[in-house]
């Protein structure tokens, strides 16, 4: 709300999440990897300037570059570091007051026959303190020299990056009795002496020295930890290291969750026209809007006072209801994409990053959980799985999935785990629904195939364009995406087999099972190859919908790990439909599934297997391995849960209504998650109301809801003009959506151009 730049923030403001993880007021840190650390600094000279304290930072820095570093170099002597790798250099050079020989050392880079370093960290105070016994002599000595040397240093600071260190603060009941004279108050003033005398000279906003202040932050809060009382625990000097590194490299590497002195991302050609177009239905829509608000009061019906009956108006435009339809959604949308656009890409709002203990877990599952008991309905129908119970389902497990993400839950490997199950159940979903579907109707129609494709692919689309992210981003829609186009394919290929013509001939079904036989080798196949599987969408235009970060391997990773499931579901379908044709099972309400006997032993087994497939993701260590036994076993729970959830008649016969008004917009929230309830392409929180983190999450909450809930509409509206029923229409709307994408392909071809 104060605006300002973030880099101001993460070197002077902050908090602790827990006891080791810092959390910068307002934006989010990237904790750097030694090869990215690398990648920053190539070519780079990095000079540190100070004493012991300095010097701790300084191996903590280089220890980001090369963790096997080992602090054995002189204490009271200068300390070279290069990685010859990367061309990197890094010095301490042991200054530990400021005095004449620091500001000979720092004057020497100023003069032009002496290349500058890249990045300098200065910082000292606590030997000047000691060897002058704390007097107030030593503290006038040290303004006069902090007074000579600033000038230097915002020289230096145009171009270079200059950070001068503020004193930590000491715990001085640690001290040994040759620093008892090293105080707080004493600390204080001579980090208020730097403050006051640095920049004070400098109007240009280029040659300013950053004064990295939140090390005292960190200091008070572990300080206690220290070993002598006067050095900083581990721990807090790696945190001081990262945020430096995060300072420097956060502008050259552009991590997604390192929003801390980020720029703004310029907007693309493609954002612009999307802008435009937006801009244009607004306009439109309001236009059209006076007119026919004009043109209602002018045919406005009026009562004849002879007869007393109202006379219509003559005139009825259905045309342009449509197109006002059409502009009014858009408008909608456009509003809502601006939202989008604000939270997750302009530096409006603060992000923060993720922190997790069970309790930001645990609590809001439980708190849904009885809330969706409370509100439970009896059912329209009795049915194994039906419309009630899958929307029931898919919105629990969106609910939860959604928790999940916020609490950052990811690191607790048995969480993680059953969460997989909960994505698998909705791959499965996606088997079992368009093979009952493709089975019963037996409509392999182009109709039924745009629709769907429009209500999955709509949302995202338009997110790649404002969001300026690859389809592949947003994985789920691609995976079911391509699942179902894998089912319409295995089921519509000749011999079409559903259960009109199945019910003339048992054979069909042997032939219906020789296709899913087929399809399951295929799988099979692809996933132990993957080179086969990169040839096939390495291809354009697949290509260009598939890759992330130039390559399949992402995509392919994401569909190896729930490979089975969506032929589970399938399967499951056939044999479900299978037994309730032949009246194998009693879907009647209040009725067991089954006979009693029967009931009570599936009834008992699914139990067990659900909790012993729990017990075994609980126990999991590597995730590695877990995830190679997923694709197998995911389907015990899923098959279990389903049991569970339907052979007692009485628990078939209900559903929550909570659950299932979520399960009808699941698809909407998981898209939206990304970008107004998360942040930073879901690596952190969205932070609409600082200082108040549960407020925040209940107004961020809301909002975003109602804005899933909105495009749900959106999307269900404009399915209805985009893809007629009529088979000639459809023809033409296919061949402007084609010319849609044509263009959109150029246009990212010179976007991708211009970047090069």
């Amino acid at each position: 709300f104060k605006g300002g730049d973030t880099c101001e923030y993460l070197l002077s403001s902050g908090r602790f999440l827990g006891e080791k993880v810092w959390q910068p007021h307002s934006c989010m840190m990237h904790k750097y990897k030694n090869s990215e650390a690398k990648n920053c600094l190539i070519d780079k000279h990095v000079v540190f300037i100070g004493d012991s304290r300095i010097r701790q930072l300084f191996y903590s820095f280089i220890k980001l570059i090369n963790p096997q570093v080992k602090e054995e170099g002189i204490k009271h002597g200068n300390i070279p570091f290069e990685d010859k790798s990367a061309s990197i250099k890094v010095d301490f050079l042991w200054y530990p007051e400021v005095n004449g020989s620091m500001r000979q050392r720092i004057k020497s880079w100023t003069e032009g026959s002496v290349a500058k370093p890249h990045i300098i960290v200065v910082g000292a105070a606590t030997w000047s303190i000691k060897i002058h016994n704390g007097s107030n002599e030593a503290l006038a000595q040290y303004k006069i020299n902090i007074t000579s040397i600033a000038p230097l240093l915002e020289k230096l600071a145009i171009s270079s990056d200059v950070y001068w260190v503020l004193q930590d603060p000491v715990y001085e009941d640690m001290l040994s009795e040759s620093r008892k004279m090293i105080t707080n108050e004493k600390i204080d003033a001579y980090n208020e002496a730097a403050v006051r005398i640095l920049n004070s000279s400098s109007r240009n906003s280029k040659a300013k020295v950053k004064v990295f202040s939140v090390s005292k932050l960190i200091a008070q809060e572990t300080i206690m930890k220290s070993a002598d009382g006067l050095h900083l625990p581990e721990s807090s000097r790696d945190t001081n290291a990262m945020i430096l590194m995060n300072v420097y490299c956060n502008k050259i590497m552009k991590p997604i969750d390192g929003s801390c002195c980020q720029p703004q991302p310029p907007l693309t050609l493609i954002q612009k026209i999307a802008f435009c177009f937006f801009t244009l239905s607004i306009i439109g829509y309001l236009i059209i809007s006076l007119i026919h608000r004009n043109n209602y009061r002018k045919n406005k019906s009026c009562t004849d006072l002879e007869s007393g009956e109202e006379k219509k108006p003559a005139i009825s435009t259905p045309g342009v209801s449509t197109l006002e339809m059409l502009l009014h959604c858009f408008c909608k949308l456009g509003l809502i994409m601006t939202y989008f656009y604000l939270c997750d890409r302009a530096n409006l709002f603060m992000k923060e990053n993720k922190f997790y203990t069970h309790s930001s877990f645990f609590i809001p599952i439980a708190y849904i959980l009885v809330l969706g008991v409370f509100y439970t309905e009896n059912t329209k129908e009795t049915k194994v799985l039906n419309r009630e119970q899958t929307d029931e389902w898919k919105g629990w497990m969106q609910l939860v999935i959604l928790i999940y993400h916020i609490s950052g839950a990811s690191t607790f490997l048995p969480v993680y785990m059953h969460i997989r199950v909960l994505v698998a159940a909705y791959l499965f979903q996606t088997g079992y629904g368009h093979f009952s579907y493709f089975w019963i109707k037996g409509d392999f129609g182009v109709y039924r195939v745009c629709q769907v494709l429009f209500r999955l692919n709509f949302l995202v689309v338009v997110l790649c364009i404002v969001m300026d992210r690859p389809y592949q981003f947003y994985y789920f829609v691609p995976l079911v995406t391509v699942w179902f186009m894998i089912i319409y394919a295995t089921l519509a290929v000749w011999p079409q087999i559903v259960q009109k013509k199945a019910n003339g001939n048992c054979l069909w079904h042997f032939g219906l099972l020789l296709k899913l036989i087929c399809l399951l080798t295929c799988i099979y196949f692809l996933s132990y190859s993957q080179g086969a599987f990169e040839r096939i969408f390495s291809f354009w235009p697949l290509s260009k919908c598939f890759e992330l970060n130039g390559n399949v391997y992402e995509w392919w990773f994401r569909w190896k790990l729930d490979r089975y499931v969506v032929f589970h579901g399938m399967l499951f379908a056939f044999i479900y439909l299978a037994l309730q044709k032949r009246q194998m099972i009693s879907e009647g309400k209040g009725d067991p599934l089954f006979s009693n006997r029967v009931s009570n032993v599936l009834l008992f087994i699914s139990i067990v297997s659900f909790l012993t497939y729990s017990i075994w993701a609980s126990s999991c260590k590597n995730k590695t391995e877990c995830n190679e036994l997923h694709p197998s076993v995911s389907v015990v729970q899923i098959l279990a849960f389903i049991l569970i959830r339907n052979i007692p008649g009485y628990v078939r016969s209900v559903y929550s209504s909570f659950f299932a008004w979520f399960g009808k917009i699941s698809l909407e929230l998981f898209i939206c998650q990304y970008h107004i309830w998360l942040a930073a392409d879901t690596k952190g929180i969205l932070v609409l109301i600082p200082g108040f983190p549960m407020f925040n999450v209940l107004v961020s909450t809301f909002i975003f809801v109602c804005v899933a809930h909105e495009i749900s509409q959106i999307t269900n509206d404009l399915a209805q003009i985009v893809v007629p029923k009529d088979n000639s229409t459809l023809l033409k709307r296919l061949l402007c959506i084609g010319g849609f994408f044509s263009g959109l392909h150029f246009f990212s071809a010179m976007q991708d151009q211009s970047r090069h």
